[in-house]
């Protein structure tokens, strides 16, 4: 069980995000994801940790979530612990918002030996990863780094329910498939 405080009204919410902000993300996905793959098929040998470090080692945002609120830079923001498409839906649900994500743009870890890039399925829907997912207007100016963790935008959200995942000039429906509390 983790209990914390945030000044009164100062709470960063799922719920306050609006169309037309951007969607960003903190450092890279599917790391965590990978990880689990990997020790299900155990096909490379032994599975070290220092290769799948998110999976392992996990580092949770906080700071940096910290500093989004102190900042007043983001209107809405969860952690990835269930996965991006299904923590951005949770995101979209609750701001009654939809969303378009570039799937060129959804920075993807690199684990294991030799080191390889994980597949853009494992960032999207894996879990665990503890990064940030959150949404800022496009007026406010987000750095490319907070903290030392690089930050990327990787979408729109729109006003048009549900969510889209635009790869290679094909636009397709982008399901949640990640981790769904009270379906597992």
């Amino acid at each position: 069980i983790l209990i914390g405080s945030v000044p009164k009204g100062g709470a960063i919410l799922r719920s306050s995000a609006r169309a037309g902000d951007l969607v960003y993300v903190t450092g890279e996905l599917g790391g965590a994801a990978a990880a689990l793959d990997a020790l299900r098929k155990r096909s490379a040998g032994k599975v070290r940790a220092s290769d799948y470090r998110r999976h392992f080692h996990p580092t949770p945002r906080v700071a940096i979530g910290q500093f989004l609120r102190l900042k007043k830079l983001a209107s809405a923001m969860i952690d990835l612990s269930d996965g991006l498409s299904t923590d951005l839906r949770h995101i979209c649900d609750e701001s009654r918002v939809g969303a378009t994500i570039t799937g060129a743009a959804v920075p993807r870890a690199i684990v294991g030996r030799p080191a390889r890039q994980v597949e853009l399925t494992a960032a999207l829907h894996g879990g665990e990863d503890y990064e940030l997912l959150f949404t800022a207007s496009k007026t406010k100016r987000i750095p490319d780094r907070i903290l030392g963790v690089r930050v990327t935008p990787i979408g729109e959200l729109t006003r048009r329910k549900g969510m889209v995942l635009v790869n290679d000039g094909v636009r397709c429906k982008l399901e949640p498939r990640g981790w769904e509390h009270f379906r597992h």
